[in-house]
């Protein structure tokens, strides 16, 4: 037999379960058939066959709930992947694990795991909902439009010729809204696996953020200097932010 690990709130009582603060999460175990007991036949679910050649090597779980639901249950998204992270290692110690999170524009409607779906780019979310914009929305009238999906940058309806790194850079802010963003964290996550010749020093960062300025032109102050700390990404009402399918999120775990 093998087992399977599920989360459970550890309290004796309702009245005990009520005062926990925080909640503790355990793992308890429930049986599973074995892979070698026979299995019934179910034709409302047809066989699957790994693709030939393949093997699984891990799996994704998608959670969909928002801080304000995890709140509600008096707990936070970090205790819940650190909660999943201590179950898996009692289970399988010698698995890998990576969490990130899904964002998406504030007021976005749809079910929380579908939009964690489609902001983690999970190909057969992206597929059933995929549509090409329409090509008027090449050219926009004024202002700035960040397009993340499409990895390029419109101002006043021209195509800006931000370099690749230059984009990068600006889509770290633009992602992390409202943050100011120290050097140290620009230059080890944009240039992750590079060797000390290879990463750029902090000066060097300002030297990227004055290229990036000088061709947003008249709109550069959506890029503010904090002084002594790093730069910050400033929404303007004249800037557009196109999020699109499977745009990247930020590592937050």
């Amino acid at each position: 037999m093998s087992n399977t690990a599920l989360l459970e709130r550890t309290a004796t009582t309702p009245a005990q379960a009520a005062q926990d603060s925080p909640r503790h999460l355990r793992a308890v175990t429930a049986p599973v058939p074995t892979v070698d007991a026979a299995p019934q036949p179910d034709a409302a679910q047809p066989e699957r066959h790994l693709p030939a050649g393949t093997a699984p090597r891990g799996f994704a779980l998608y959670v969909g709930i928002d801080e304000t639901k995890a709140a509600a249950s008096g707990v936070s998204l970090g205790v819940l992947v650190e909660a999943l992270r201590r179950t898996l290692a009692d289970l399988a110690p010698g698995a890998e694990t990576y969490a990130t999170v899904a964002l998406a524009p504030v007021g976005s409607g749809g079910r929380d795991v579908d939009v964690v779906r489609l902001a983690l780019h999970e190909p057969s979310a992206i597929a059933r909902t995929k549509q090409e914009e329409p090509e008027d929305e090449d050219r926009a009238s004024g202002g700035v439009v960040v397009d993340i999906s499409r990895k390029r940058v419109l101002i006043d309806g021209d195509s800006a010729a931000f370099t690749f790194k230059e984009f990068e850079l600006l889509q770290y802010l633009v992602l992390r809204e409202g943050r100011t963003i120290e050097r140290t964290e620009l230059v080890n996550s944009l240039w992750q696996g590079a060797t000390e010749d290879e990463a750029p020093g902090e000066r060097t960062i300002d030297v990227h953020v004055r290229r990036l300025r000088a061709k947003l032109g008249r709109y550069e102050d959506i890029v503010r200097t904090v002084r002594g700390i790093g730069y910050r990404f400033d929404r303007h009402a004249d800037v557009v932010i196109r999020y699109g399918h499977g745009t990247p999120s930020p590592d937050r775990f």
